[in-house]
């Protein structure tokens, strides 16, 4: 059975695996190797243990006839966490478990793909946890984040980058991006910042004033 590092930095991210489309195994061996917990959703259970990886925690509403201690002998030493309340999704709960857990930082796994109302709830749902977690959402092709108000990185030419507004963002300026902005405004549905790319290798910056900013790395 696949195992991840025991990681005793508190600020390495956590896993999540939600129950989306799968991502490459090279990935997801990636993340496991440096997270010091992993989540999975309980609808992902079974997808999950086929593939022969140690979990630490097993959370959801269990609203299908769920049998906890099925799986507590499959995985043990397991934490299963019950959690009904049915106006936040799965993946949200566990957002609100890091939180009281102390963690800071999570990285999210099959949490695009398969259903589009999922996948569009899943991303856009991060922003309500700006000021309390560090969010990434990653597949095979994009690297899904929150914008803090001023963002710098590093990343090679031409490299695809989007940026989607949740609502209304404004006052947006951008540095090293072919179609740059200066004190802009993107509006979801009517004007966003897709299908971008950096123009040189060097830093790329990123500011803006108001609302809630995406960033997707892209890897075509």
């Amino acid at each position: 059975m696949s195992s991840h590092h025991i990681v005793r930095d508190d600020q390495e991210p956590a896993l999540i695996i939600a129950n989306g489309a799968e991502c490459s195994r090279e990935l997801m061996d990636q993340l496991l190797e440096w997270s010091p917990l992993v989540i999975v959703l309980d609808s992902a259970i079974e997808r999950v243990l086929e593939l022969g990886i140690k979990i630490d925690v097993l959370l959801g509403d269990f609203d299908r006839g769920f049998d906890a201690d099925y799986y507590k002998e499959k995985q043990y030493p397991l934490e299963v966490i019950h959690t009904p309340d049915q106006d936040k999704t799965d993946l949200e709960k566990a957002f609100d478990f890091l939180i009281e857990r102390g963690h800071k930082a999570a990285n999210v796994i099959w949490a695009t793909g398969k259903r589009a109302d999922h996948t569009i709830t899943n991303i856009t749902n991060i922003v309500h946890y700006r000021n309390q977690l560090k969010i990434v959402i990653l597949d095979d092709h994009s690297k899904i984040f929150l914008l803090p108000r001023k963002f710098e990185k590093w990343h090679t030419a031409n490299t695809p980058i989007s940026l989607i507004p949740i609502g209304h963002v404004s006052g947006i300026t951008t540095q090293n991006l072919f179609y740059p902005l200066k004190n802009e405004t993107l509006t979801i549905g009517y004007r966003t910042g897709s299908s971008n790319h950096v123009i040189k290798d060097g830093l790329v910056t990123i500011e803006y004033t108001g609302g809630d900013l995406l960033m997707m790395e892209c890897f075509d």
